[in-house]
């Protein structure tokens, strides 16, 4: 079976709805949009400015608002490029959220 490529969490080959302890669940739930929505975050001027780069000076720019619904565009296309797999932050974020495992010396 695959995985599903729009889960970023390393936590991707096991359900944390069917664990045990439902707050652990919640959990991790909870750490996973948290790192997905700092990637978004990150992402956003990052795209803003490519956004800007590429599209020139056109009469359309200079028109009130546009600004703000470019921004509102950028930060979605963030957000969707973060809840589709992101370029990894999400990744790194989570793997620091998480409690570190302890082997049981065997």
């Amino acid at each position: 079976m695959l995985s599903d490529p729009m889960n970023v969490s390393p936590s991707a080959s096991r359900n944390p709805l069917t664990t045990a302890d439902p707050a652990a669940a919640k959990a991790v739930l909870k750490n996973e949009k948290a790192a997905r929505d700092f990637e978004a975050l990150l992402l956003t001027p990052v795209l803003d400015a490519l956004q800007k780069t590429f599209a020139g000076d056109s009469k359309d720019a200079k028109t009130p608002g546009a600004s703000d619904y470019r921004l509102m565009a950028t930060q979605a296309l963030a957000q969707s490029i973060a809840a589709g797999g992101g370029i990894g932050i999400a990744q790194l974020v989570l793997r620091h959220l998480q409690p570190p495992k302890v082997s049981d010396g065997g």
